[in-house]
């Protein structure tokens, strides 16, 4: 997705016992979230469902760059001023440079970062994720956020789960339907984690702009996948129980400008809240 683009970072829903469709012939949202990100891992299939998205939500290839952004800005905030030296990142897509290790072992080579999608087609590019520092290490895990407990048995090969952890679900949540429990999900995600842990979150938008968004999710429902954008009340409830840091949550286009990567800045008021279509924040358990 991305934000206003709306898709997430890679995610794509399969019902069990259902089996995927041949590559190039159905929409999926991590080649579509590359393709308004000026990537090359796209189908014409995609492309042609990126007409009638766009249509929907003129904003969405703004929105998807603003999205990217924020996730580098919180990862950067994560390891300067939290510390934390530790990320799983769940949903992590196509892999698009800078990647999260990418940005955080230029600051702290040290780190560690594990990824995790259950998309065959992020697996396929998954060796540009483990490009490691020699100091630092990365892994891939092919499951679904939806099976947690496989997700963290196999994090513990790489990460310390005595130490602090950075979870990133970044453009992801919105591609979960209220009855996979979401919030159940994220909780489960957050539990193992120690006091000084994170939580990086970005999740579509329903109240940032005039409409726009909802006719994206109808477009996203009826042809690409289960798509629930929500309020800025409704993605508060995934930080419960956490500590919110400031600006606390915030459209992507806001949050922490101060901390975006390279010598040129973004200036203020050239994104608008509607145009960035994604609510974001980053939360501290304690």
């Amino acid at each position: 997705m991305g934000p206003g683009c709306c898709l997430r970072e890679g995610f794509q829903v399969s019902g069990a016992g259902h089996t995927a469709p041949k590559p190039g012939t159905k929409p999926h949202t991590a080649r579509l979230y590359d393709y308004f990100l000026g990537g090359k891992t796209h189908y014409a299939v995609d492309r042609e469902a990126a007409v009638p998205a766009l249509n929907a939500n003129p904003h969405s290839m703004v929105a998807a760059r603003q999205n990217r952004e924020f996730m580098h800005r919180a990862a950067l905030y994560a390891v300067k001023e939290l510390g934390i030296r530790q990320f799983l990142d769940i949903g992590t897509g196509i892999p698009t440079a800078p990647n999260l290790h990418q940005v955080v072992q230029e600051v702290a080579p040290e780190s560690r970062i594990v990824y995790s999608d259950n998309d065959p087609i992020v697996l396929a590019h998954a060796r540009a994720l483990m490009s490691s520092t020699s100091e630092g290490a990365t892994d891939y895990i092919e499951a679904d956020v939806r099976d947690p407990r496989t997700i963290l048995d196999h994090a513990h090969k790489t990460l310390d789960f005595e130490a602090p952890i950075a979870l990133s679900v970044v453009a992801l949540l919105h591609f979960l339907p209220d009855e996979d429990d979401p919030y159940g999900l994220v909780r489960r995600l957050v539990a193992p984690l120690v006091p000084g842990s994170a939580l990086i979150l970005s999740h579509g938008a329903l109240d940032l702009d005039d409409g726009r968004m909802a006719a994206l999710a109808e477009h996203y429902r009826q042809a690409v996948t289960p798509t629930q954008f929500r309020t800025r009340e409704e993605t508060a409830r995934f930080f419960e129980g956490l500590d919110l840091v400031a600006p606390d949550i915030a459209p992507t286009c806001e949050w922490r400008m101060d901390l975006e990567l390279g010598p040129v800045r973004q200036l203020p008021g050239t994104v608008s809240a509607a145009e960035a279509g994604v609510w974001a924040g980053v939360a501290v358990k304690h």
